[in-house]
């Protein structure tokens, strides 16, 4: 395949981007480079001082932006319910970007819901809002949903048992666990939308310094962490390129796994990527989803 860059994203003047976790790390860089190539961008998070700096960065970028901010605790079912509720009533959701997300929780933390921190933020907060704004999705006349999984999915400590971690906690080990989750949804996701106008793409960002890495555990870990930083991940800017990919690319096809093409996967241009074996299991989506819909307790029809 050619070599892609963001400068091959087409103008995107007239569709509207929503970017949970858009305040900082990949969901930045990806809000600043839609909003510089016209579109108009809803940046998501839970602190409104954040999300004000992020749109101070985003019209730096791009000056005439049209920007927004929306409110939201993916770790709180009860704001997601509330910011999605604002979104469905009102928006034309073209691009939808499932970025936000927890990493390496030191111990085994719940969400005010009772969930396991990291899955209960990472796919059933996200599960749950996706279901929620889908009214605005439908309204697009094209609309791409991108979800932002991880090389971590691949790990074997990511099959999705003991989903909630009550049997034994790790922190990388849960985190793998939504990341696998993240690309089995996705893959259902795009099976249940396939004879209507909506694409469903998951990628992985390979490895960059994104602001996940700020729960080290070990004095060693966070001596470490700024040397790795330096010689061995790569910038939040490149780490964005999958997602941007996926998102504006004539040449994508929906359910496909994105990542980038250079040594062991880490960076360089887009293209297809490895899917964990059992990801592509019908069953295991279906069930993953039905699951999905009793923890949350909302019905996702899309």
């Amino acid at each position: 395949m050619a070599h892609w860059t963001p400068d091959d994203i087409p103008d995107q003047t007239g569709r509207t981007a929503l970017i949970t976790g858009g305040n900082s790390g990949i969901g930045l860089e990806t809000a600043s480079v839609l909003a510089a190539r016209g579109a108009r961008v809803i940046l998501a998070g839970r602190d409104q001082t954040k999300l004000d700096t992020a749109v101070d960065v985003v019209r730096a970028a791009a000056p005439e932006a049209e920007t927004e901010t929306l409110l939201l605790d993916l770790s709180d079912l009860a704001s997601v319910r509330s910011a999605a509720q604002r979104i469905a009533e009102t928006e034309t959701i073209d691009l939808l970007f499932n970025n936000a997300g927890v990493m390496n929780l030191p111990t085994r933390l719940t969400t005010r819901d009772g969930f396991e921190m990291t899955v209960g933020t990472n796919h059933l907060g996200h599960f749950a809002f996706d279901a929620q704004i889908w009214p605005a999705v439908r309204r697009s006349a094209a609309a791409r949903v991108v979800t932002v999984s991880a090389i971590a999915a691949r790990w074997p400590i990511g099959k999705l048992d003991d989903l909630m971690s009550e049997n034994s906690y790790r922190g990388m080990t849960a985190y793998a666990k939504s990341k696998r989750a993240n690309i089995v949804y996705t893959l259902e996701l795009a099976r249940r939308t396939a004879h209507t106008d909506v694409e469903a793409f998951v990628i992985h960002p390979g490895s960059a310094m994104t602001g996940l890495q700020q729960h080290g555990t070990t004095t060693l870990t966070r001596l470490l962490t700024p040397l790795a930083e330096r010689l061995l991940m790569g910038s939040a800017a490149g780490a964005a390129w999958p997602s941007l990919y996926a998102a504006t690319s004539p040449d994508v096809t929906t359910g496909e796994f994105i990542g980038p093409a250079g040594r062991d996967q880490t960076s360089g241009t887009p293209k297809p990527a490895k899917l964990p074996k059992d990801a592509v299991d019908t069953e295991l989506g279906a069930r993953l989803w039905a699951d999905s819909e009793r923890l949350t307790e909302v019905t996702f029809k899309p």
